[in-house]
């Protein structure tokens, strides 16, 4: 799969863009562990515009990274393409247009999936974005607003009008927000439509690596974009890109998972601050597989995600290792 000259490979699994997840640090292990392209944080385009420090070093991308994209979002035309030109000078790869973000502050306010509200404006926004970068300019998005406007397959073929290079659906209407299940039926049937020439990204309840291949095979889409199962499981790219392609993986041992999960805290103090680093990196610990099923845990749980020093986080760590996982 390509995203204009942008190899990803065969059937590449790539990193969504999360809010407060998605930093530099757990970027560069995602794709030390098989993601074919990482994305930034969504940055918004009139705070970047205005030139709000903690939105300007979300632009913040390392060699080692690549490829990566830098994903923004707005409502009013003239920010998105100003953000955009400030973005293409922080030479990303890519320029991902976010419209599929459900939350209230976003959406409410006419941005993300908003914008599904709004077409003939999320198209010119598109369009006034593809014309004023170089670098390729891709498109994340939902299925519609709700489950009486599904519009998906007429916006992929405006979107692709507009000069996109690749576009990415969520199985959600926005009214779903992250509620019931994910349905890749009508992303199947865009890879059916041949006019549509762009490539498609899945995303939406890929949990694992049988789901990622059974998606894959079932709906024909040319890559999937891993999100929320990746909090604290950045090693559910290894599994997913060997399965892929040997039909099986070999799990990490927990050893292995806990030193990746210190390697997030060290890397997230380092790079801000013992306190805000240590409740950057709680979405992470409070979310990750490693630590689920174990009996008689809450008390251990709690004090984890209490902690707001780092001698005291890794001392309950050891513990937990020590006690729950050797």
């Amino acid at each position: 799969m390509k995203i204009a000259d942008i190899d990803l490979g065969y059937r590449p699994v790539v990193l969504a863009p999360m809010e407060d997840v998605t930093d530099p640090s757990f970027r560069l292990i995602c794709r030390e562990m098989g993601a074919a392209m990482v994305t930034t944080e969504f940055v918004s385009a009139e705070a970047l515009v205005r030139d709000v420090s903690s939105t300007v070093r979300k632009l913040e991308v390392r060699d080692a990274e690549r490829p990566v994209a830098i994903q923004i979002y707005g409502r009013e035309p003239e920010a998105m393409v100003e953000a955009a030109k400030i973005v293409e000078r922080a030479e990303p790869d890519v320029i991902d247009i976010n419209f599929g973000c459900p939350v209230k502050r976003v959406a409410g306010k006419g941005a993300g999936a908003g914008m599904l509200r709004d077409v003939p404006k999320l198209l010119s926004i598109t369009k006034q974005v593809v014309d004023a970068v170089s670098l390729p300019v891709t498109v994340k998005t939902r299925l519609g607003w709700d489950c009486e406007n599904k519009i998906i397959k007429e916006l992929a073929l405006q979107l692709q009008d507009c000069g996109i290079k690749a576009l990415t659906v969520h199985g959600r209407t926005r009214s779903q927000m992250y509620n019931g299940q994910a349905d890749w039926t009508l992303i199947g049937e865009l890879k059916q439509m041949s006019e549509l020439e762009i490539p498609v990204i899945g995303n939406g309840d890929v949990t694992d690596a049988q789901t990622a291949l059974a998606n894959f095979e079932k709906y024909g889409v040319d890559g999937i974009m891993v999100g929320r199962a990746a909090f604290g499981a950045p090693w559910i790219f290894r599994e997913i890109r060997e399965f892929l392609d040997r039909g099986s993986y070999t799990p990490l041992s927990n050893a292995e998972k806990m030193e990746l999960l210190r390697r997030q805290i060290r890397e997230s103090v380092e790079s801000i601050d013992e306190y805000r680093g240590i409740l950057h990196i709680r979405r992470h610990l409070a979310a990750t597989p490693l630590f689920k099923g174990i009996p008689n845990f809450r008390s251990t749980r709690i004090a984890m995600l209490r902690a707001a020093k780092l001698q005291e986080l890794h001392e309950i760590l050891d513990e937990i290792e020590e006690k729950y996982l050797n």
